[in-house]
């Protein structure tokens, strides 16, 4: 007995941390983790020796925690599950659904190398002139950010474009911009090249919407062509990469990608992109 509170346990009142943890499938260490966060407090704790004491019924509460944590449910959002958040595990769900989504395309990536061997392209250089375009600018978490930000950059123009012509806004060329160095976060840009397209010169095809009319600057890059689904085109820009750095061509910084294919007609396995590193001039 101290200060009047029965540590035995055996008339369900306070257990010490150790037989606890055992009860409620735990370890110590966790145990205090939890306190420190305020997840799981002790119902007692000894002013003199810091021993933390709990009550069985704070067993279900521990298995709770344990359980969450095993489906891989952070700390912060399991504080909100156990204080009866409405829709508290929404964005975990996202979040795993996100990483299942990466994993499926990392596993056809494989599954490409594995039939077809290490990425390897016919590369050719290529000078490009400087092109007036209308861009749409994202920014992605991540790596794993870039296709998702990429979409709804060709969408957000696409989309534009075409209310602005009041209807399909005709063939575009559309290229997506990216640096070479996908640190986080990293910036996309896809734009949508105006020489030559009806219309260029007219008020449809200047800045507004969410739209940018800027320049896409010239210069001479290394290009290869990729046919399959656009979540693999980073197989070929290795491949650009490896061409490169066999011939020590400095690599500048920009990569782009060029939309051969409507996506909307083509199966994913025809899809051509043309992928441009850009170079220094030898």
């Amino acid at each position: 007995m101290l200060s009047g509170v029965d540590l035995s346990g055996e008339d369900g009142e306070l257990l010490p941390i150790g037989r606890f943890a055992r009860l409620g499938r735990l370890s110590v260490k966790q145990l205090r983790r939890y306190d420190e966060l305020g997840l799981l407090r002790p119902a007692y704790v000894d002013a003199y020796t810091g021993y933390r004491y709990y009550r069985p019924e704070q067993a279900r509460v521990a298995m709770s925690i344990g359980l969450l944590r095993s489906l891989d449910v952070p700390l912060p959002v399991i504080g909100r599950v156990l204080a009866g958040a409405e829709g508290a595990l929404e964005g975990v769900r996202e979040a795993l659904e996100a990483e299942l989504e990466r994993r499926r395309r990392t596993l056809a990536s494989l599954e490409r190398v594995m039939a077809h061997g290490l990425p390897a392209a016919e590369v050719r250089v290529v000078r490009e002139a400087s092109r007036r375009v209308l861009a749409v600018r994202g920014l992605a978490s991540g790596p794993g950010d870039v296709g998702r930000v990429t979409s709804a950059a060709v969408a957000r123009l696409t989309g534009e474009l075409a209310a602005r012509s009041s209807g399909a806004p005709g063939p575009l060329r559309l290229v997506g911009v990216f640096p070479v160095e996908l640190d986080e976060p990293v910036p996309v840009m896809v734009a949508a090249v105006l020489d030559g397209s009806p219309g260029a010169g007219s008020a449809a095809w200047e800045s507004g919407g969410g739209l940018e009319a800027a320049e896409l600057p010239g210069g001479v890059f290394a290009a290869a062509t990729h046919v399959g689904p656009y979540d693999q085109v980073g197989l070929t820009a290795h491949a650009v990469l490896a061409w490169c750095a066999e011939r020590r061509r400095a690599v500048r910084g920009s990569m782009r990608e060029v939309y051969v294919s409507d996506p909307a007609v083509t199966p994913p396995e025809e899809l051509v992109t043309r992928v441009w590193v850009e170079v220094e001039e030898e």
